[in-house]
């Protein structure tokens, strides 16, 4: 997911704020946003959670993922 540097400044602040992994966040959000126009969103809370049970390291600048 590609966030213009405000967007990921902001991410950034609130992930280090909150003890958040920013890179997770932005994982959980491409997942909900792939599964955003589909006519069926099955398997949709098994993707988030699997997601939420995985380690992920900090946000270190843009990612293209």
């Amino acid at each position: 997911m590609n966030l213009p540097p405000e967007d990921q400044q902001l991410l950034e602040e609130l992930c280090r704020q909150y003890g958040v992994s920013a890179a997770k966040v932005l994982q959980l959000l491409k997942t909900v946003r792939e599964y955003e126009f589909k006519d069926r969103r099955t398997g949709v809370y098994h993707a988030l959670k699997d997601i939420l049970c995985t380690d992920y390291p900090p946000f270190t600048g843009n990612r293209e993922e």
